[in-house]
């Protein structure tokens, strides 16, 4: 105990003359601090920061831009939460906080003893708050975020002497693909430190590490393996994910730094070729014990391996059976995707949120779980089903929608469930087919679900536990093999609340849930915006660019009517495109992109839409070629500027030889 002092007495000795040198005289205190803390004190220095602590410091975010952001990291916090819960458990009464920040030193969650968090709010060490060095100096979470690796800052070697009461420990944290995503900090009283919380912080972001890697790639197989077999199953092992033809998809950290090679030299590689062994024969020792290991040499070392994630069905030699091995009865290879359709691959972004839909809608591919899709109108809910639909097993069977909003409640009847000849007055005398059995095989997508009538719920609910429908007129049962995907923008659970939704449908359709972020909330627009444009170039003479204030414009709009009224927006910008132009800037898009707010915009169509020639109609509605849409925009815009052609020229931001055409006048 007495040797802790003397060390503690010395690091404060060598600290005090070290601030003296650095903030009195400008010397590097080389010998005295750790050349980390230098390093930091030097940025902070020319970042124009004063040691006294007398700078202008962003404010806190407030409740509502606080829940975007934690919203926007969702999925970060979801596998912190446990882990920082159980640390602080270990920690409680120690005078000491848990801290989770995102990649920007946004402070999005902390949990902590109620005497220190009151001491910690004084210097705003609390959600919402941003500890990024260029703002609070040097200290373990931004200095984390600098270094890209552990921290430690101790007292007064923060460099705001008013964090000097502080001791940190900081640990970033990496994602599945190797960005740096977010720092887990631990955070107490300087008189209180314990030398041993910089490891319990590196080893709890080495915990989130592996629960995000395991959690994306839970649908590939995963290679776990280290130089101790006792190692595997640890925060310290390596894990790679890789395809059922060999391929590798993704590895940690802790992987390519017990390989001794860099994530570029193993990603989209063959496994052979970076582990220097062959999957199918790794999966054939292996496949029927979890808990089974073999050896391995790669570059020198041996590793030992082991299996888990989702693994192919029996391989031999390299080829992929159904059957057991001696039967050798290859199967029929699964067919790919639809060329032309969207599947959850051609989704997947930059944003976090849709991420994480996308990764719990892979996990139920196949199986015959039920899932409800929930979001905003306009929000991509179809086109997330379809994309679920193209990926899995009955990707050749039929996709059949039926939007229960949008059917007058006396035809829905009829429309899901079908009818036999003579049953309704117009019935066709040969019958027809519902909905339910026409999607016999495939994907049945009931849209605005919670729109549907209280009677036929209790319809619906039959024919999912019995896995037949008995058409309008008739007695005969006919069996059907579904899967089912719901969306809806109600929140059911409200609407079983006040009685118009059926308790015992709501569990039988909630088998899992996933919500779609609104497009406002989306923070890969960008990259949505390209995709959408590329889908409309087959109607243009070649590919479209965006200038940047174009892009721009699309980013800081509100978007109140989703990704629909973006779709229109881009196929209206490439229509007034000239068949030589490349190029959209600010004035082929709308000017409500530039004036309206949020709360005063709606996409849906008002009677104010006609004087407007930026309106968009709703997709729905809208002609199918681009050159009609380019005639129909400068026909209204030519109407609103009273017949000149030149002024609608102008306003359309084309030559007047181009407005002619779009008029087809020439």
């Amino acid at each position: 105990m007495g040797t802790i002092q003397m060390l503690a007495d010395l690091h404060g000795q060598n600290l005090q003359q070290a601030r003296q040198l650095f903030f009195e005289q400008g010397e590097v205190p080389d010998g005295l601090i750790d050349p980390l803390v230098a390093r930091s004190w030097e940025r902070c220095r020319r970042f124009g920061l004063n040691e006294s602590g007398h700078l202008v410091i962003t404010e806190s975010l407030d409740r509502v831009a606080l829940k975007t952001e934690q919203e926007r990291n969702r999925y970060l916090l979801m596998q912190c939460r446990p882990i920082m819960e159980h640390v602080f458990e270990q920690i409680r009464e120690s005078g000491s906080m848990v801290i989770l920040a995102d990649a920007n030193g946004l402070l999005l969650e902390t949990v902590g003893d109620p005497d220190f968090v009151g001491r910690a709010d004084r210097v705003a060490l609390a959600a919402g708050a941003s500890w990024d060095e260029t703002q609070r100096g040097t200290n373990a979470i931004g200095t984390a975020l600098s270094e890209e690796g552990p921290v430690a800052i101790l007292g007064a070697e923060h460099f705001l002497a008013d964090n000097a009461f502080l001791t940190c420990c900081a640990s970033p944290i990496f994602g599945p693909d190797g960005r740096l995503i977010g720092v887990l900090d631990i955070s107490g009283d300087y008189r209180s430190h314990q030398h041993h919380t910089l490891g319990l912080a590196r080893l709890s972001s080495s915990i989130v590490e592996k629960r995000l890697f395991e959690a994306a790639h839970g649908r590939d197989i995963l290679v776990c393996f280290h130089e101790r077999a006792d190692y595997l199953g640890s925060p310290k092992e390596g894990i790679a994910a890789v395809s059922p033809d060999g391929q590798v998809l993704a590895i940690n950290r802790n992987g390519t730094q017990l390989l001794g090679i860099r994530q570029v030299d193993a990603v989209r590689r063959d496994f052979s070729m970076v582990f220097e062994s062959n999957l199918a024969m790794l999966l054939d020792r292996l496949r029927h014990n979890s808990q089974a290991t073999c050896e391995a040499n790669v570059n020198g070392k041996t590793i030992h391996l082991q299996l888990r994630g989702q693994l192919p069905p029996q391989t031999v030699a390299g080829r992929i059976y159904d059957e057991p091995a001696q039967v050798r009865q290859p199967r029929r290879p699964e067919a790919p995707p639809k060329a032309a359709g969207l599947t959850l691959e051609t989704l997947n972004s930059d944003d976090a949120r849709l991420q994480a839909a996308i990764d719990r809608a892979r996990r139920i591919l196949g199986k015959d779980i039920p899932m409800l899709i929930q979001g905003e109108s306009g929000a991509g809910k179809e086109m997330f089903a379809k994309s679920f639909h193209n990926s899995g097993p009955r990707r050749d069977a039929p996709f059949v929608a039926l939007n229960c909003a949008s059917i007058p409640e006396t035809l829905i009847e009829s429309e899901l469930f079908g009818y036999q000849g003579g049953a309704f007055t117009g019935a066709r005398k040969e019958g027809a087919p519902g909905k339910i059995q026409q999607a016999h095989g495939g994907t049945l997508f009931l849209d605005e679900i919670g729109d549907m009538p209280l009677n036929l719920q209790a319809r619906l609910l039959r024919v999912l536990q019995e896995r037949s429908v008995t058409p309008l007129g008739s007695t005969r049962s006919i069996q059907v093999d579904i899967s089912l995907v719901c969306a809806t923008h109600r929140k059911l659970r409200e609407e079983v609340a006040r009685g118009t939704f059926r308790e015992d449908l709501y569990y039988r359709l909630n088998g899992l849930a996933v919500t779609l972020p609104a497009l406002r909330e989306r923070t890969d627009i960008r990259l949505l915006v390209t995709k959408l444009a590329a889908s409309e170039i087959s109607n243009h003479s070649g590919p479209v660019r965006f200038s940047e204030g174009a892009l721009q414009a699309i980013e800081n709009y509100a978007w109140p009517g989703n990704i629909r009224q973006l779709f229109n927006v881009i196929r209206v910008a490439i229509a007034l495109l000239d068949d030589d132009e490349s190029l959209i800037t600010e004035s082929h898009l709308p000017e409500e992109l530039f004036e309206a707010p949020l709360n005063t915009v709606s996409f849906a169509p008002s009677s104010n839409s006609a004087h407007d020639p930026w309106a968009p109609a709703p997709l729905e509605g809208c002609p199918g070629s681009l050159e009609e849409i380019g005639r129909q925009v400068a026909l209204r815009t030519l109407e609103a500027a009273g017949g000149n052609i030149s002024a609608a020229a102008r306003q359309l931001g084309i030559s007047r030889n181009t407005l002619y055409r779009k008029l087809g006048r020439m």
